[in-house]
Parts: structure tokens; C-alpha cells; sequence
């Protein structure tokens, strides 16, 4: 099959993605070999990519926002049929035995499996997945809609979740790119006042698209407090404008997997009343089914460009500078040209 791999370190920093001939996989005990139709295009694997995520192989296939159709069932699968269309996420497995695991915790559990970085992701013709980790994917779905809702999607409903969101609520986006832009429909499902503060005119734009009753720039404060906020941006000034922005008793949940820091900051002003700072980390199998329906029952679509699995670096390229709104994905091989650019 044809694959983008990642060799450590990357021939060439610009194109660290090389697209090779390589084996198709065979399904072990318990996993499904998945023919891919997409597979999104994130953040975290331009992380991956210039290894500031240690590797952890020589070589790797990224990609973990993948959906595809059941090739083939491995040894024991019975909880699922060949032909059936099936998604794969960042989560691709657990222990199921350490105590977090046990506390029904999974998406902390201390030895997780992910996908593209720990084993091979979907940047490939086809791949192999844990079945208890597959996603249900609905048919009537183009499958380059479905692949940003299985990590850019799952991801902003649970920062909904752990900022406890509730109907009604006035809530902050802090940056607003892949994630955001299919947070926001769950939001407005919820009959939510959605204030978004991000940099950039062409995401400022997207948000206002999007219907967010008030749109400002990366740290400006919204015009009424909040009772919840999620902060997308890697940035300690924008979690601290978060936290500014907050009611007594209200929640900011950072979606970010690194930090470049947190100022200094008052705490009087800024903490006390019970505000609180919550990270956000992986998610659930419940996460990806819940929002997953919910996508399909509210009808969300994200903003999207095509590339083809021969255009990968193409892809990480424009993601790193922020060349594109939206989500991102590659359409594997069954793509014959290029139908336009994406974001996570």
C-alpha cells in the first residue's frame, strides 16, 4: 500500500513526510484492518512531525482522525462486519487495569495506546485498529465531513464537558480553528450565548459565520461575563483573558496540549470567587459516541479542504502557517486531484 511515513529524524524539515510503498498490515487479535476513505489533518501532527512529542519509533505513519471501511476482522472480533463504515481517534486504546482505567478515567489511563504516534495512523491506504476502539460512523455522511468531527470535533465537546456547560450558558472561545469551529454548533444546539476572542481577521470572519453573538481579538475581554470558557490557543495570555472574562464560580477548560507559559496574576481578581482552571486531556469512547451523534442529529459541517494523500506535507505546511480556516484532511488514494486547502 501506498503510506506517508515519518522517519526520526525527518530527511528534510519542510517535507518530513515520505510517501512510500510499505506493507499492507494484517488485522492482530482484536483489531480490524480499515480501508481509509480520510483522515483529518491536526495540530498534534505537526507536534509529531518535528518531534516535540519524543518519538517513540524510527519510523511512523501519522494521522488519527481517520474513517475508513472494514476490510477485514482480525481474531476474535465478533462485535463487528466487514463492509461497515467505522472511525479511528487520537485514543486508540487502554490498559483497562491501571486505576484511572478502573475509575472509568480511561482518556487518563497510564499506559494509552495513540494513534499515529504510538502505532501507525491513517496516513496510508489502509490501517489496523483496536475494535473496541472503533467509532460507529453514520452512512449518509461524506466521510470528509466525519473525519474533523474524531479528534478536532470529540476534543471541543469534552472541553464543553469539562467546563461543564449547561443550556443556556454564555460561553468563551478562546481561539477558533478546527475544534472551535465545531464547538460552536454544539453550543447553539444548547441555545448558548457563544463570545469568541481569537487572533486573526479570517478566523474573527469564520467565527461571526458561524453565528457567535460577539467576536473579538485573541485576548480582548467579552462584553458580559462568562459562566464557562475554553481556551484552543497554546498561550498563558489567553488563559489568563479567559479567566478574566469569568462569573464567580465559573470554569475555564484549557484545550491545549502545551502551554508556553502562565504569567504572574493576581489572584483577588482573577481566581477567587471559585473560578477555576481545568486542562483537558484525550477523551472517552463515550465522548466520540455522544458527540458523534449529536453531529449527525444537529447536521454539523465543518469547513474543509481537500488534499491528496501525495500532498500531505502540502497539508502540514499551510496548517503551520495558519494558511487555511477550518478543518483539514487528506482523501486517501480514491482522491484524483487536489479539491482545495483546510485547518485541525
Amino acid at each position: 500500500m501506498r503510506a506517508a511515513v515519518l522517519h526520526h529524524p525527518a530527511p528534510i524539515a519542510s517535507h518530513p513526510l515520505a510517501l512510500e510503498d510499505v506493507a499492507r498490515p494484517e488485522p492482530a487479535s482484536g483489531q480490524v484492518l480499515l480501508k481509509v476513505e480520510a483522515c483529518g489533518v491536526c495540530r498534534t501532527d505537526l507536534h509529531i512531525a518535528a518531534g516535540e512529542l519524543k518519538p517513540l519509533h524510527d519510523a511512523i505513519i501519522p494521522g488519527h482522525q481517520i474513517v475508513g471501511r472494514i476490510e477485514q476482522l482480525g481474531p476474535g472480533v465478533d462485535s463487528h462486519r466487514a463492509g461497515a463504515r467505522a472511525g479511528v481517534s487520537w485514543l486508540g486504546g487502554v490498559d483497562g487495569a491501571c486505576p484511572l482505567c478502573r475509575k472509568n478515567r480511561e482518556n487518563l489511563c497510564d499506559h494509552p495506546t495513540f494513534t499515529g504516534y504510538s502505532v501507525n495512523g491513517g496516513y496510508a491506504e489502509y490501517t489496523v485498529a483496536r475494535a473496541d476502539f472503533l467509532v460507529p460512523l453514520p452512512e449518509e455522511t461524506s466521510a470528509v465531513d466525519l473525519a474533523p468531527l474524531l479528534c478536532a470535533g470529540i476534543i471541543g465537546f469534552r472541553s464543553l464537558r469539562v467546563a461543564e456547560v449547561n443550556p443556556g450558558d454564555r460561553v468563551g472561545l478562546f481561539g477558533f480553528g478546527a475544534s472551535a469551529h465545531l464547538a460552536i454548533e454544539v453550543l447553539k444546539s444548547w441555545n448558548c450565548e457563544v463570545y469568541v476572542s481569537t487572533r486573526g481577521a479570517s478566523h474573527r470572519q469564520l467565527a461571526c459565520d458561524r453565528g457567535a453573538a460577539w467576536v473579538g481579538d485573541a485576548t480582548e475581554r467579552p462584553p458580559v461575563p462568562l459562566d464557562s470558557a475554553v481556551t484552543f490557543a497554546p498561550s498563558g495570555d489567553v488563559v489568563l483573558a479567559a479567566l478574566a472574562s469569568l462569573r464567580k464560580g465559573g470554569i475555564v477548560a484549557i484545550n491545549a496540549i502545551h502551554l508556553d507559559r502562565i504569567p504572574q496574576f493576581d489572584y483577588d481578581s482573577l481566581l477567587w470567587g471559585e473560578r477555576q482552571l481545568r486542562s483537558v486531556a484525550n477523551m472517552t469512547r463515550q465522548d466520540a459516541r455522544d458527540f458523534v451523534a449529536l453531529a449527525a442529529k444537529i447536521g454539523i459541517r465543518p469547513r474543509t479542504t481537500v488534499f491528496s494523500l501525495g500532498q500531505v506535507n502540502d497539508a502540514l505546511l499551510a496548517l503551520d502557517n495558519d494558511a487555511i480556516d477550518g478543518a483539514r484532511r487528506h482523501r486517501s488514494v480514491a482522491a484524483k486531484k487536489n479539491l482545495g486547502n483546510k485547518e485541525r
